[in-house]
């Protein structure tokens, strides 16, 4: 691995870490879940040799800091943050974009407030439930896991949360266990540390975020929808679907499932090398 520039960036109630390598145009890699900058060290090296490569750790998570601690999170002010790294890294110049999960929501969210900043997004699995039929269900799900949290504590919250985001009904079959490489096995410390803010601050405020999709349909040409290939029918991949449906543009499978880019780096950076030459 090459050692990556460190730095820190101020916003609006916050400073973050962010991390640069390579050279060429800024490739901005958002991450999702309870992964921060790290979750990329798996592909960003190989992306390195033809982008400046520049990743962080969202507000809260890892070593990004809030000056409140118990600051309400909003996908608008996650955003912005994406925005004052391209303007920090990559002033006046648009940059591609690729978010993953929570990441991908934040992403969305700055193609439609600044899509002038943005040449091509690449949004893995954002799971903008609001768009879905059945979105009460999942306001539902949000709201158990709350109160499961509040009341049980954090691995019943998680248990419930990650049931709710499965396959429907007994056709799901198990998958095979995967081992995971020793970088992300060497994360999963620190993964384990932003779980609480997670579930309790970023899961409720970004699924209940509603995407502004008559803003995307003008957007398209720069607008890249993405699933794994094996999460078919699990909630995270429905929402993109469903938007490439109604915008009537290809979604795009990466290798793996919902957390692919861990599983199959290798083969999941190729494939985001050709989605941003297409």
């Amino acid at each position: 691995m090459t050692d990556p520039t460190i730095g820190s960036l101020r916003v609006d109630g916050a400073t973050l870490h962010y991390e640069v390598r390579g050279q060429g145009p800024l490739l901005l890699l958002i991450p999702g879940g309870s992964g921060g900058a790290a979750s990329f060290d798996g592909i960003a090296d190989d992306l390195a040799a033809e982008y400046t490569v520049a990743t962080y750790d969202p507000r809260g998570m890892s070593r990004s800091t809030l000056d409140d601690a118990e600051a309400e999170q909003k996908v608008a002010q996650h955003a912005d943050d994406a925005f004052r790294m391209l303007e920090l890294l990559s002033p006046g110049e648009p940059a591609r974009v690729f978010g993953a999960s929570s990441g991908a929501i934040a992403a969305l969210h700055l193609l439609a407030a600044h899509p002038e900043r943005v040449e091509r997004l690449v949004a893995h699995e954002p799971p903008v439930v609001e768009v879905l039929p059945d979105a009460a269900e999942h306001r539902a799900l949000i709201a158990r896991v709350q109160e499961t949290l509040q009341t049980q504590g954090l691995m019943p919250a998680m248990a419930t949360f990650a049931a709710g985001l499965k396959k429907d009904g007994p056709a799901a079959e198990p998958k095979a266990e995967i081992k995971l490489p020793p970088q992300a096995a060497a994360r999963a410390e620190q993964t384990m540390a932003n779980l609480p803010y997670f579930i309790g601050r970023i899961v409720p405020s970004f699924m209940s975020y509603t995407p502004d999709v008559h803003r995307l349909a003008t957007l398209t040409d720069r607008l890249v929808l993405a699933c794994g290939q094996d999460s078919r029918g699990e909630l995270p991949y429905r929402p993109a679907a469903f938007l490439a449906e109604r915008l009537g543009t290809n979604l795009l499978h990466f290798p793996g499932g919902h957390t692919g880019l861990t599983t199959h780096p290798a083969e999941f950076g190729e494939l985001l090398r050709k989605a941003f030459r297409a």
